[in-house]
């Protein structure tokens, strides 16, 4: 059995790895090829591009790569044709996943695209495209198979495999026992983003919230766990130019220590502030865009939600403060990040509100999704 697999970012690459991971022990002939990085390699993908070339996120930002882009999946879409795999898995990057998606769909290859795309909360046209382009949608969050399901395409919820595979109980001192940090001190877990343009746009104010969380804290740690190379060189190249002075502690892919270990956390809207929450700790979210692209996102009111991070979304009430563009400011983001250092019950709240969204989470999410896809591969195997 061959499967055709694209993932765009370390989180695909995760969530991917996983599913390859119980999919071997279903059909143990099977043979993966597509675009992945080191942990669906490490499981036997063939890539044949940079999993960090495909690592862009935002209107504007994709157009100076667009040719790039297009080339890239004009190759798959060719190779695919031409030698087509038994089914074909788009792991999350909807914009770039969707079109081949659709193309192989209709040269009768079965398809899955794993991890919605946030129709629900903005762009929602895109059903149209879903809808054309996946015989089968993978959610991992519950509010979404409602809403999927309503506009016609089919859809299993599998949960988010990080729900089991972080603890209830997170153990802070453990963490810092692994990265060498002290019992006692106050440690901030700074996550400026997995991609390059992330960094390039947060790292900057982060690093100016936490150096001035610092004058007013005493003995305090920042940890900063970061993804690729790539990132961690950008941070650091941020951290000396804009906070020389800071001791900042710059880690590689240890971001579950990184987030137990810490009594708050600073982070980019992302997977990362479902795994804060997962870490029961207190955070405050940033995120910045390009500016044209947030004005195409306000002027043409392309965003249905009120709050931005998996956090606040998941919660019966928001619990981390979030700062979108111009607010996304050291100014802004240090009261906030002060106040949860500070107010001790406050975190207690929170534990226990994480806590209970943690525990109705909980599957066996790669099970389920690799029992999904061999489902639907038999039934249009046997059409």
């Amino acid at each position: 059995m061959r499967i055709g697999i694209v993932a765009a970012e370390p989180s695909g690459d995760q969530l991917a790895a996983g599913l390859m991971q119980v999919l071997k022990t279903l059909q143990p002939d099977i043979q993966f090829e597509g675009i992945g990085g080191s942990q669906m390699t490490a499981q036997g993908l063939e890539s044949r591009f940079p999993m960090e070339r495909l690592s862009v996120m935002g209107l504007v930002e994709v157009l100076g790569r667009l040719p790039e882009l297009l080339k890239m999946r004009k190759t798959l879409v060719q190779h695919w044709l031409q030698h087509p795999p038994d089914l074909f898995i788009g792991v999350d990057a909807p914009d770039f996943n969707l079109k081949l998606e659709q193309t192989l769909k209709a040269a009768s290859v079965p398809t899955v695209h794993y991890v919605s795309p946030t129709v629900w909360a903005w762009r929602q046209k895109r059903v149209k495209k879903i809808r054309a382009a996946a015989d089968l949608v993978l959610s991992i969050f519950p509010f979404e198979q409602e809403f999927l399901q309503a506009h016609g395409i089919p859809c299993a919820y599998v949960g988010h495999p990080l729900a089991q595979h972080y603890p209830l109980q997170p153990g802070r001192q453990a963490a810092r026992q692994q990265l060498g940090l002290s019992p006692t001190a106050p440690v901030l877990a700074v996550l400026p983003g997995s991609r390059g343009g992330e960094v390039q746009r947060l790292a900057r104010p982060f690093l100016q919230a936490a150096a001035a969380c610092a004058q007013q804290i005493p003995d305090l740690v920042v940890v900063a766990p970061l993804a690729t190379e790539k990132t961690h060189a950008a941070f650091h190249r941020a951290c000396q130019e804009y906070t020389p002075g800071l001791n900042v502690m710059i880690t590689r892919n240890n971001t579950p220590q990184a987030l137990m270990a810490a009594d708050v956390v600073l982070v980019a809207s992302g997977t990362a502030t479902f795994e804060a929450l997962l870490c029961k700790r207190p955070m405050v979210v940033g995120y910045k865009v390009n500016p044209l692209t947030y004005q195409i996102i306000q002027r043409l009111g392309m965003l249905k939600i009120e709050h931005v991070s998996m956090a606040n979304l998941l919660s019966e009430e928001p619990l981390a403060p979030e700062f979108i563009q111009q607010s996304c400011e050291a100014d802004q983001l240090l009261p906030p990040v002060l106040a949860f250092f500070q107010d001790k019950t406050q975190a207690v709240q929170i534990e226990r509100q994480y806590t209970r969204v943690h525990e109705s989470l909980i599957m066996d999410t790669n099970q389920l999704a690799a029992q999904a896809v061999m489902d639907l591969w038999r039934e249009k195997s046997h059409a």
